[in-house]
This record gives structure tokens, sequence and C-alpha cells, in this order.
């Protein structure tokens, strides 16, 4: 027992320990943190410190030259004044309470007067670097500033050789510009006068003076051969060659009016002008886009000439196709017109048919009026012929459509024709069948003619007769005729095969009777059977007399029905 509360004892005093030892190691690394922290800001306040406004203040004194510069001296040295002696000791002041803080372990006050700490830093920082900018901006503008110059000086002396180098091709231009390079040049002195009383405000304002002057005499320099060239010479040229062309074209009897060519060419003109008044004063902006945009438009003119004469040429190829193809088909339709009546009185025409051929009709009375009024305007010459070109090509068109509905009509009435024929040759190739059927039955002497024959026969001859009926009304039904003939064509096959199977029954059974009639002598009961034979024969039964002969002739010989059925087929 005491053992054991030996180990728990020595347990809790282990464990005391341990937590005493975590609690320092806590407390040490805490306290190390915030000493950090406070050691950092120092770094950070001395960096302020060491800001070198002063060394750049003294590289002003020199180039103190006007009141001006002297009175922005000395607010700055103020302002420096005022970081170094009071934000500063303010902020040293911090730092102090915050050592004390930090000895005492009141990290709670320590945490909010870190943070002031740091953000007066930070204003103190932003006043220090802004200070020196203001002052480098004085310091570093004599550098600075000759820099952008030399570079200004290069460009200028480059395009002043290019223009020496090509003084002709500015032609009445070279005044004005030489005023210009004068201006450039006269600013480059006031430059020097500038930097040489340290009037650094002005000298901002020069440079970028120099800037756009130069900048805009490369323009000049550049573009002002192009347009004087455009202006005085290509544009003109071109503007004659289209009137010319534009005269000629009018004698050979092609119409342009709609290309308002006379009227734009005096609009160019007026802008031509208003472009080289602006030149003359250098102002050169969008002339060159306004020129070119002009020249591209007589440029497209000649476009349209070639298009205007291609047109003509297809043109006259085209109307004189269509011309063929119009006269053609009012032929036609006027014949199918003028003959409508009477193939109404023939045919049976439905609504659906009649109304086809009207409209047909009127449309092509509605193409022919077109077709006249484009040859007037062809004529009279008030059309170009690229329009001329789209009518006719429309009306070609229309003519197609017209053509194709048209052909559906005549492919009716063809089809209603072409049935009337078929039924008259099919009326005789019926009635040839009828008189096969008859030729045959007369041709064998059959004892008798069965009923199912005559039946046949007169359902065939009342066929045959209603096609002739059908055939000689006016107008025919083409409907009903066709089924009339079908009709009358199934009932005569029908006569015809049932002729044909009673025929060749009947002859079969007469040729089995006859063959048998060598066994009869020998074999009573092929006689008995035979005679049976020849009562049905001669009843009419020629298929049960056929059976009954052949039976009796097999027990005889036993071949007999092979000869029969090649008999059959022959």
């Amino acid at each position: 027992m005491q053992g054991q509360f030996l180990i728990i004892g020595s347990a809790s005093v282990i464990a005391l320990i341990i937590v005493v030892v975590i609690l320092h190691i806590v407390r040490k690394a805490e306290l190390k943190y915030y000493r950090d922290k406070v050691k950092n800001l120092e770094i950070q306040r001395n960096m302020v410190a060491s800001t070198p406004v002063l060394v750049e203040l003294s590289k002003v004194e020199p180039i103190i030259k006007n009141d001006k510069m002297e009175e922005k001296y000395n607010k700055w040295q103020e302002k420096f004044e005022d970081i170094k002696t009071r934000r500063l000791t303010v902020i040293d002041d911090m730092l102090i309470d915050l050592d004390i803080y930090v000895d005492k372990r009141d990290y709670k006050s320590c945490g909010y007067r870190i943070a002031k700490t740091e953000i007066e830093i930070y204003k103190v920082r932003e006043a220090a670097e802004h200070l020196l900018d203001e002052i480098k901006d004085i310091t570093l503008s004599e550098e600075k500033y000759r820099s952008i110059v030399t570079k200004l000086k290069t460009k200028y002396r480059q395009l002043n050789k290019e223009y020496q180098d090509h003084k002709e091709l500015y032609d009445y231009m070279q005044e004005a510009i030489e005023l210009q390079l004068e201006n450039i040049e006269k600013r480059f002195l006031d430059f020097e006068k500038v930097m040489e009383e340290n009037e650094y405000s002005e000298v901002v304002n020069i440079c970028k003076a120099l800037d756009t002057m130069i900048e805009h005499m490369d323009i000049i320099i550049t573009e002002m051969p192009d347009i004087l060239l455009m202006a005085n010479k290509i544009l003109p040229n071109r503007m004659k060659e289209v009137e010319l062309t534009n005269k000629e074209m009018i004698q050979e009897g092609y119409v342009l009016d709609y290309l308002n060519i006379d009227y734009n060419i005096e609009e160019s003109k007026k802008n031509i002008e208003k472009i080289m008044d602006k030149v003359k004063v250098l102002n050169l902006e969008g002339s060159m886009f306004d020129l070119k945009t002009m020249l591209e438009y007589y440029d497209s003119l000649f476009v349209d000439f070639e298009k205007e004469r291609l047109s003509r040429k297809v043109y006259e190829e085209t109307v004189e196709d269509f011309y063929k193809r119009l006269e053609k088909t009012n032929t036609l339709v006027q014949d199918v017109y003028n003959q409508l009546d009477d193939i109404k009185n023939m045919y049976d025409l439905n609504d659906e048919d009649l109304d086809i051929i009207d409209e047909v009709n009127k449309t092509l009375v509605v193409i022919n009026d077109d077709y006249r009024k484009m040859i007037a305007k062809d004529e009279s010459k008030s059309s170009p012929y690229s329009k001329l070109n789209e009518e006719v090509d429309n009306l070609s068109n229309r003519l197609t459509i017209m053509e194709d509905d048209f052909d559906k009509a005549l492919k009716s009435l063809g089809n209603m024709y072409d049935d009337e024929v078929r039924a008259r040759e099919q009326l005789e190739e019926i009635e040839g069948f009828l008189k096969t059927c008859k030729t045959q039955i007369r041709s064998y002497k059959l004892p008798i003619i069965t009923d199912n024959y005559f039946v046949q026969l007169n359902e065939a001859n009342e066929a045959i007769g209603e096609v002739i009926k059908e055939l000689s009304k006016k107008p025919i039904e083409i409907k009903i005729l066709n089924t009339r003939v079908d009709t009358a064509r199934d009932l005569v096959l029908k006569l015809y095969n049932t002729t044909l199977d009673m025929v060749k029954t009947a002859t079969l059974a007469e040729k089995v009777i006859v063959y048998g009639n060598r066994y009869r002598n020998k074999y009573n009961d092929v006689d008995k059977e035979l005679s049976d034979a020849e009562k049905m024969f001669y009843k009419g039964n020629y298929k049960d007399a056929l059976d009954i002969s052949i039976k009796a002739t097999s027990k005889v010989d036993e071949k007999i029905y092979r000869k029969l059925m090649g008999v059959y087929e022959k």
C-alpha cells in the first residue's frame, strides 16, 4: 500500500516539474517575440531617420537662382525639421514605453501599443519619402530633362535631314514647313534658357511642347509628299480617266446615270480643296484617309464600268434565247388554250387541270407584258444593262416555273389521250380473244357445251359492250373507261381459259376412251368403266369422263397417265 502511495507521489512531482518547465519556456518565447517586435520597430525608425533628405537638400543649395526656388527650399527644410525633431521624437517615446511594458510582461498593452507605433512609423516614412521625391524632382531634373531633350534633338535632326534631302517633294509647302522647323529650334533655345535659370516648372512644359511639335513634324515630313501627290496629280488624273470613260460608254449606249459620276466628281473637287486648305496650315488629320477613300471610290468605278460591259454582252445573248423560249411557249400554250373546248368535249377534265391551264395562261400574259416593258427600257436607254440582266434572269426563272406547271397539265392531258388509245387497242385484243373462244368451240364437235360457258360468254359480251359505250361518250370519263376495259379483259380471259380447259378436257377424254376400246374384249371391268365414261362424255361431263377413262385404262396400261400429260402439255 505504501509502495503505491510512493509511486503516485513521485508521478505527481514529475508532472509538476514538467508543467513548470513548459510554462517557463512559453514565457521566455513570448518575451523574445515581443522584444523582437520592438527591435524591428526600432530598425524601421532608424531607416526613416537615415533617409538622405539632407544630402538631396545640399544639392539644391547651389542651384537656387530665384525666389521661387528659395521658397521651395525653405519649405522642404521645415518639413524635414518637423520629421526629425518632433515626429521621430514621438516615436522614440513610444518605443521607450514599449520596452517598459515588455519588461513588465504586460503583453496585452504591448499588442495595442505596437500596432499604434507601426502606424506612426508608416506615416513618418511616407512623409519622408514624399519629401525626398519632391527634392529629387529638382536635383535630378537637369539630368533627366537634358536626356529627354537630347533624344528629341536627335529625332529632329533626322526629320530635318529627311526634309532637306527631299525638299522638292514638298512643293509650295516648303515655307510653312521651314517656319515650323524654326519654331522647334526656338523651343530648344528656350529650354537652354530656363535650364540656366533653374525654372524647372517651365522645363516640363517646354519638353512636352517639343515632343508634340516634333511628333507632328514627323507626320508632316512622312505624309506630306504622298498627300500632295495624291491631291494634285493622282486623284485629278483618275477623275479625268473616269470622266472620259463615262462619256465614251454613254456614247456607246450605256446607261450610267445611277453612278452619279458628274456629281461625285464635283464633290470630290470640293473635298480636295478643303483638304488642301487644312494642309496649308499643316493640319493633316484625316487627310490621307479621305484622299485614299476617294481614290478607292474612283477605282471601284472602273469595276462598275467593266460590270456594265459584261452585263451588256450577257444580256444581249440571254434576251435572244429568252425571246425564242417565250415565243415557243406562247405558241404551245395558245394552241392548247384554243383547243381547250375540244379537249373538254373529248375528256372529262377535273377542276384542278382546268385551273392549272388558266393560271398558266394568266402567268404567261404577265411575263409577256414584263418582257415588253424590259425591251422598252432597253430601247429607250433608261436602264443600265446590269439591271436589265437581272430582269431577264428573273423573267427566265418565272418562265421556267410556268413551263413546269404547264408540263404537268400537258402530262395530265397526254395521259388521258394515252388511256383512250390504249383502251381502243385493248378492245381489239379483247374482241380477238372472244373470237378465238368462239372459233375453238366451233372447231371441236362437242356433244354438249356447258352452261357456264354461255354465262361467261354473255358476261364478256356485256362488258365489251360497256367499253364500246364509254368510248362513244363525249366527253370520255377516263377513270370509268379504264375500269370497263379492265373488267372486259378479265371476263374474256376467264371465258378463254374456260373454253380452252373444256376443249382440252373433252379432247383428252375422247382420246382415252378410243385408246381403251382395244382392251374391252379382254377385260370386262375395263369395258364397263369405259361405257360409263362414254355416258358422261355425251352428257357433257368431260372431266368425269376423263377421270373414269384414265382409271379404267390404267389397269392394263400404267403409262397412260404419263402419255396423256405429254399430250396435254403440247
